[in-house]
């Protein structure tokens, strides 16, 4: 998939209409000039700007359960998925980031979005205590340690949508029996070779940890 045929892609999987793709275009242009003075995303990837953030992180809104749902995204950072999913999602969101100028462009870039979305300036650990019928997380932990995190913010019906890229395979292959649920392994739009896990029922087995 090309720069332009993500971004066609987006446009066209979730009926975008004209103005909030040119928001999209804007946003995309404060990451690149915000770069300058922070690390937002990684230098190969701005350039590529929609296929491996912006349509990526889209993808992850057709794996909700309801489009009315509740979502949480732990350590947003530049707003990959939290951002875009507040803009595709009809439900609210909340975005988790503990990092003071990561904050500080996430209500920058919301304001350039034009949407609205609750953003917490606190670890995830220390986050209030609430649940969500989504949680996401992208490039923030090891799967053991998100669903450690997460854990406080789920309920038995949270869905958990996590885009592990190639490691996504090896990462649910390793992890502690002690984790229940049904795990299933989702092909990403973006990466033939990438993989979303997508969870529900999770939780920790009694008298199984290690």
């Amino acid at each position: 998939m090309t720069e332009e045929e993500a971004r066609a892609w987006v446009e066209r999987s979730f009926d975008v209409p004209r103005g909030t793709m040119d928001r999209l275009d804007a946003f995309a242009a404060l990451i690149r000039a915000e770069s300058q003075r922070q690390n937002l995303v990684s230098k190969a990837s701005l350039d590529s700007l929609w296929l491996r953030h912006i349509a990526d992180s889209a993808q992850l809104v057709r794996l909700a359960p309801s489009r009315a749902g509740s979502w949480v995204d732990l350590g947003s950072g530049a707003g990959f998925p939290g951002l875009i999913v507040a803009l595709l999602h009809a439900g609210p969101v909340t975005m988790i980031e503990e990092r003071r100028l990561r904050v500080d462009f996430l209500h920058r870039a919301a304001a350039v979005l034009g949407i609205e979305a609750e953003i917490l300036p606190v670890k995830v650990e220390r986050a209030p205590a609430r649940r969500f019928d989504v949680i996401s997380a992208r490039a923030f932990a090891p799967l053991p340690r998100l669903l450690d995190l997460g854990t406080a913010l789920s309920t038995g019906k949270s869905r958990w949508v996590l885009p592990k890229g190639r490691n996504a395979e090896s990462e649910l292959a390793a992890l502690d029996p002690s984790w229940q649920g049904r795990f299933e392994l989702h092909a990403s739009v973006t990466d033939a070779d990438a993989r979303i896990i997508v969870a529900d029922g999770v939780h920790r087995a009694k008298g199984r940890r290690t």
